[in-house]
């Protein structure tokens, strides 16, 4: 999963990329409110952290223009203010969730994985697609049952494809999303990747569809 994190502050910034990093997601940065608006015009994300007091143009503003353009990744909103007014003003400008500063690690991470979630249109924490299992939380994968032990770049392929259910992902897509645009990689190491976890979890877990991409296996 690839998050876009909008935050000056480089000591937040950092901490947040590592507790982001550890929970299995993609994360891309900006420091200012005009970097943020051309990265999310310009680019997918599968939910963003939103901080409001941004150099060169305020969050607040670089929300009402993503909305504005139909962009509709999940935002979450941080600010070190707490006024109910502000967060009535995030909320009706298109925000999803909204945490105020400080706050904990543990939750923003647990806040990010839900809004991915209900994005995708699941609820709970473990996602069962067919024979697969994904505990979100745990970062495992189960086939029929059984764990599998895969490394953790497979796993967010198959976090990916499953929060995808019922739609079919091309070899772009998945390359966008597991290595970031600047690093992503071509159609053929997407397609080792794929053989390699279907050498660990089946051959049937993960469909291929000619031409188009892959899909994983709902029966």
């Amino acid at each position: 999963m690839r998050i876009l994190l909008v935050e000056d502050d480089a000591d937040i910034a950092a901490d947040v990329v590592l507790a982001l990093q550890d929970a299995g997601f993609l994360v891309e940065q900006a420091s200012d409110g005009e970097a943020a608006w051309f990265l999310g015009d310009t680019e997918d994300f599968d939910a963003v952290i939103l901080d409001l007091g941004l150099p060169k143009l305020d969050g607040l503003s670089v929300l009402k223009k993503w909305r504005a353009a139909h962009r509709s990744f999940p935002v979450l909103i941080l600010s070190a203010r707490g006024a109910w007014t502000e967060k009535v003003d995030g909320i009706e400008a298109g925000a999803d969730d909204y945490l105020g500063k400080p706050f904990e690690l543990g939750e923003l991470t647990a806040r990010v994985r839900a809004l991915v979630r209900r994005a995708g249109g699941h609820v709970a924490a473990v996602l069962t697609v067919g024979k697969l299992t994904l505990d979100t939380r745990r970062m495992s994968v189960a086939v029929s049952g059984a764990l599998q032990k895969v490394s953790p770049l497979e796993y967010r392929m198959l976090d990916y494809l499953a929060h995808q259910k019922g739609r079919v992902v091309s070899a772009g897509e998945l390359a966008e999303h597991l290595h970031g645009a600047d690093g992503a990689a071509d159609a053929n190491a997407i397609e080792a990747l794929v053989a390699r976890l279907r050498r660990k979890i089946g051959a049937d877990i993960i469909q291929t569809r000619r031409g188009f991409g892959y899909a994983l296996s709902e029966t």
